[in-house]
Formats: structure tokens, sequence, C-alpha cells
């Protein structure tokens, strides 16, 4: 995974995606009420929001703040045919292959104004569509693999005899549009299809878009309520949002943006519910580094050891790692200073097989 966390987002023309990516990343992609103007992906960078920084930076009295950062890829308009090259088809699917997970926006609104590519809105549909599309492509590719590793099975190759009834049971299942990840496979199952990087492997997400009245109460909402269904079957997430709200809140103040959320009845942005999901999703948590120049976030995936989180910062932090002192952000917030939390005992010295958690404010110990 890249240091920044990578987010596709993809949908069918006109269901809100380029709305919502240019609302989240105030990067001004075209979002023309057409199919195909997005060619190439757009990407943005957005801060992930982290309320603790602001502490730290005080309490060490720094000169920066730098959270930690994601980034989303707005990727073309998908159409039913683009596993086939129809759309920019094949375009489409070599962007989608770099990133760590994929958020697919499903129209959850009626609007005689907006034109829907297939002619009505049925978000089950539209999901089916995209899927099947990603389904087909990564078919292609364990096929092809298949072929290759049956002939080596053939010849009595120990590790292709074990490969080639796994790549049978993934094509035949991928055959009936079933995901990799709706597949019930097994780690080591699915650490042999890694080098492949299917679509349908990637973690995903649903963001169903609704009308701006809906998206402090959608319990009304037939549409989301069939989102939700669908992603539960599978163990996928949703957030809904407004992408139409959201472009209103880019352009306001900070201050701004929270008085009209809370006068909307939310405690929160939609990108923020994106980036939260994002991380729950792909297993991520913080930890921090603080002093007078700099206080700073840091994205790892849980379970990450010291030294291989200090590999985050520098590659040689992490080969010259002697031990990591440590306070959880709580401990030391309600301590006031890192002196107050070291007289309570509270900053721990921590070696090698040290497992990181979200929210450890560290100083890595090193020698090069």
């Amino acid at each position: 995974m890249s240091t920044n966390l990578e987010v596709g987002i993809v949908g069918l023309p006109n269901v809100g995606k380029s709305t919502l990516f240019n609302a989240i990343t105030k990067a001004g992609a075209e979002a023309a009420n057409y199919p195909f103007c997005t060619i190439e992906p757009n990407v943005g960078v957005v801060d992930v929001p982290d309320a603790r920084l602001a502490v730290l930076a005080e309490m060490f009295g720094s000169k920066r703040i730098l959270p930690a950062a994601m980034r989303f890829v707005d990727i073309a308009g998908l159409v039913a045919g683009a596993s086939k090259g129809e759309g920019l088809g094949n375009k489409f699917l070599s962007h989608i292959r770099q990133v760590d997970a994929i958020a697919q926006v499903i129209r959850c609104f009626d609007d005689p104004n907006i034109t829907h590519v297939a002619g009505s809105v049925d978000p089950v549909r539209d999901i089916e569509i995209i899927n099947t599309e990603l389904c087909l492509a990564d078919l292609e590719s364990v096929d092809k693999r298949l072929q290759r590793i049956a002939k080596l099975a053939k010849s009595g190759d120990k590790d292709a005899r074990i490969e080639a009834p796994i790549l049978e049971k993934v094509s035949a299942a991928l055959g009936d549009a079933i995901p990799v990840r709706a597949q019930g496979l097994t780690e080591d199952e699915l650490d042999i299809l890694k080098d492949l990087t299917l679509l349908t492997a990637k973690k995903s997400l649903y963001v169903a878009n609704v009308g701006e009245d809906e998206v402090s109460d959608y319990s009304g909402n037939e549409f989301v309520k069939q989102v939700e269904e669908y992603a539960a079957k599978e163990g996928s997430g949703v957030v809904v949002v407004s992408a139409r709200i959201e472009s209103e809140i880019a352009e306001l103040s900070d201050e701004e943006a929270t008085a009209f959320l809370a006068d909307l009845g939310l405690e929160e942005s939609g990108l923020t519910k994106l980036i939260k999901a994002s991380y729950s999703l792909l297993g991520l948590i913080n930890y921090f580094t603080a002093g007078e120049m700099e206080a700073r976030a840091w994205t790892i995936v849980e379970g990450t050891k010291a030294p291989q989180a200090a590999g985050k910062i520098h590659s040689d932090i992490e080969k010259g790692f002697i031990r990591a002192e440590i306070v959880s952000f709580d401990d030391l917030e309600a301590c006031g200073s890192q002196n107050a939390a070291k007289e309570k005992g509270l900053v721990r010295l921590e070696g090698k097989d040290y497992i990181m958690k979200d929210g450890d404010v560290t100083h890595f110990r090193f020698n090069v």
C-alpha cells in the first residue's frame, strides 16, 4: 500500500461521481451532464481530519501540523461493455488496478433534469452493471493465467498443482458475476491470487448519493435500503452523502462549514464519513510524532510492528531501530505534558515486537 491511501471513485455516468469528487478534493474536475467527460483519472489529495493533531501541536509548540493524507482518484464513467472496451473500457480498468480500495457512487435520488444512462434510477441494477464489468475483466486475467498454470500442473509442477484448482474455482464464480471479495476465499487462496491484482478482490464501499433534503434523514429512501441490503450480502460498507451538499460545503470556510452542517442536523461532512469508512475498511490507524518543528500523523495498517512503522518515516530508522518511546495520546492529553506523563510512568520503551496502536505518540530511537 502506498504512503497515501488511494481510493478510486467509480460509478456509471451522471450518478454524481464527479460532483462528489470535485467537492471532496476542491479539484474542479469537469462535471458536465453527459457521459465520458472524465477521460484521464483526476487525482485529489485531501487531509485526513484528526483533532488530536492540534492538541499535540499546542502541547509541543510545533511550528506546523501535517495530517495524514488520502488520495481520491476519479475514474472515468463506466458503462456496460467496458470490459470489452465499450466507452473508455480498458483505460478505465488500468486506472482502477492501482488503487487500494474502490468507492462506488450509486445514484439514490430522482431528478428529471439529470439523465440516467440506463433511463431510470435503479441502484441494484447500477451496482450489478459495474460489478459485472469488473468480474468480466478479472475473468479474462484469471483464465489467461489458468491456461499457463494448467500446462505446468500437467507436467507435474507442485506449485501449479496447488494453484490450478483455486483458479478454476475463482473463474467459475467470476463467470456467475460473483466478485472475488464475496467468494469466501481463505487468506492463503487470496495470497496466491495477489499478483493478478484482481479488481473485485479490492475492498469496496458503496456511496449512496441522496438528494439534499434527505441527507440528515434518509430513513424513507427505498434506494438506500436496497444498497444497504446488497452491501450486507458481500460484507461491504455503505456511506450516505449528498454530492450537491458536499459541493456547497467545499465553497465555505471551516467555520461556515461547521455552522452549515449544524443547520442541516449533521455532525460531520460526507467527506469525513467517507474517510472514516475507508480507514475502517482497510484496517488503518494513525500514530503521531510531535516536536518543535511539526506535529504529524502517520498512517499504518493495524497490526504493524514498531520498526515497520518507523520505516514509514524513513527506511534508515527501520534499519537502525533500537526502540520506541511511546505514550498513548489519551494519557498524554490527560497529563497535559510529556514530562508529566513520564513522571506518572506512562511513557514506555517498546522493542521490535511491539504492535503499534492508534493514537501512539512516538519517538523512535535508532542508530545508523
